[in-house]
């Protein structure tokens, strides 16, 4: 045995655990039932202290530094080596108890947060959700105090490995500057368009579910490593090679569940097309979630709101529902599915006023993080943010602060990476239609094998290989910015192509 054999089966066992964890947080979000939170809170706790005590372990650093020295080791056991020493270099910075109370703090208000946000009752999450909040606080703070960065920076840096605030606060600034103009001038594009028809319905659940089966398996999901289930929030989790995905259905709308379902296959087919043999090891992992929500968006929104989906697309809708007339046509449905406008639910958001929920959620949990704010005045906060960035008036809770389960979840840091990941999107999608010609013409057949084909060898197939900057230059010829995002933005919308 090796010092890196060592470290390599010791971080195959802390995946074994993390999968288990999966399944049990799936479990959790989907099937249990609520007289089993407080049981379920404690065994989630203990394996979570668990995988924490195995990544901590003081053996570790003796391996690493042998194992630095292995001159037999090839590129992918090199940054292996490199991504374990970034995983223990974090998760040696928290003692145990502190992750054993912020497990429980987070499946007790999450289990809060359902209730709270179907009576839009704040006050009642407020002190579930302010105790999630200091628990974080002080991840944050022991976190950068080991890596040298702010408490926020700490944060982003488990969800965008090398993120920082100072480079995502530019990028917004700029994009804010850039979107309510845009909005405005892509909604008098659209007005001068004819009036939508009602599509009618209602919609039968199953009915939707087949059809979401349908476009599932047309994108390339495998079903012998996965399903998919309903969730009050959808996500996409479980283990790996046992990659699941949830959605919400709408029986007055059956266009959202669609996009939903369409939106978390992406990341599933990210986590399917992760390398086999690194599976189990750091090296193996998605490479940050800017990179996973690119997947997610480029399906949803760069493919699935395209002209050549909606030609293949729109035909399987009107026969799966018995459409009639002309608000099922092709050109009908891709207005339908690109139409901008302001509302209050970001997971329904379309892709021209998405950013704006992005950005205030990203301003709002930096301002919280560094206790600038009081967290009872987060609702004050959201709605008068809303008001500024998207014009609307926000009528309750649910319908705001309460929508999303990431801060109750813990997820700080996590909101900025939905749009990173649209302006990674909009970039891999661009480079892969300019390096493979058949990807557009095979969208408008239902085949996304090119499309996936081209993510499989230079995104999934790379797992954390790379840095994400050098993992896109690599891919895309450049490192990220906002030029490829606005180009699409104005070509479908002002142009209409």
């Amino acid at each position: 045995m090796t010092a890196y054999s060592d470290l390599s089966a010791h971080f195959g066992r802390i995946a074994a655990l993390s999968n288990a964890i999966g399944i049990l947080q799936w479990d959790n979000d989907v099937m249990m039932p609520k007289g089993a939170a407080e049981t379920r809170a404690e065994s989630m706790a203990l394996l979570r202290v668990m995988r924490h005590g195995l990544s901590t372990d003081a053996r570790i650093g003796d391996w690493l530094g042998e194992a630095d020295n292995d001159g037999s080791l090839g590129a992918w056991d090199k940054a292996n080596l490199r991504e374990i020493r970034r995983v223990w270099t974090v998760d040696t910075a928290l003692p145990s108890e502190l992750v054993e109370a912020s497990s429980k703090a987070i499946s007790t208000c999450e289990m809060r947060w359902r209730q709270a946000r179907a009576d839009a009752d704040f006050a009642g999450l407020l002190p579930y959700l302010a105790e999630v909040l200091n628990l974080q606080r002080q991840i944050g703070r022991a976190k950068g105090e080991k890596l040298g960065l702010s408490a926020y920076d700490a944060l982003l840096n488990d969800y965008e490995p090398d993120g920082r605030s100072a480079k995502i606060d530019a990028l917004f600034d700029d994009l804010a500057a850039f979107l309510p103009g845009f909005t405005q001038e892509a909604m008098a594009v659209q007005a001068r368009r004819p009036a939508l028809a009602a599509l009618g319905g209602p919609f039968a659940t199953e009915t939707q579910r087949a059809l979401g089966l349908k476009f599932m398996t047309a994108l390339g999901y495998d079903f012998e490593r996965g399903r998919l289930d309903i969730s009050t929030h959808p996500f996409c989790g479980g283990a790996d090679n046992d990659v699941r995905i949830t959605t919400r259905y709408d029986e007055a709308d059956f266009t959202k569940a669609l996009m939903g379902v369409l939106h978390e296959t992406g990341h599933a087919l990210y986590e399917q097309g992760r390398p086999q043999s690194y599976l189990n090891q750091p090296v193996g992992a998605a490479r940050g979630m800017s990179l996973h929500e690119s997947q997610s968006l480029l399906m949803e929104m760069q493919a699935c709101r395209s002209r050549q989906f909606l030609t293949y697309a729109a035909p399987l809708m009107r026969e799966s529902f018995g459409g009639a007339g002309p608000a099922w046509e092709t050109e009908a449905m891709w207005h339908r599915y690109t139409r901008v406008e302001p509302g209050f639910i970001r997971v329904d958001a379309d892709e021209v006023t998405y950013p704006a929920h992005v950005i205030l959620r990203y301003r709002l949990e930096k301002a919280l993080i560094a206790d600038e704010m009081p967290l009872a005045e987060l609702p004050a906060a959201w709605n008068a943010g809303m008001k500024s960035l998207l014009d609307v008036t926000v009528p309750n809770d649910r319908l705001g602060c309460l929508q999303d389960i990431h801060w109750p979840s813990g997820g700080w840091g996590y909101f900025p990476t939905y749009t990173l990941g649209a302006m990674t999107a909009a970039q891999i999608f661009d480079a892969a239609c300019k390096a493979e010609s058949a990807i557009l013409p095979g969208i408008g057949k239902g085949d996304f094998s090119p499309l996936v084909g081209w993510l499989r060898a230079n995104i999934h197939g790379k797992g954390s290989l790379l840095s994400t900057d050098d993992l896109l230059t690599e891919a895309t010829g450049r490192p990220l910015d906002a030029s490829v995002f606005k180009a699409h933005l104005r070509r479908r919308y002002i142009d209409e192509v």
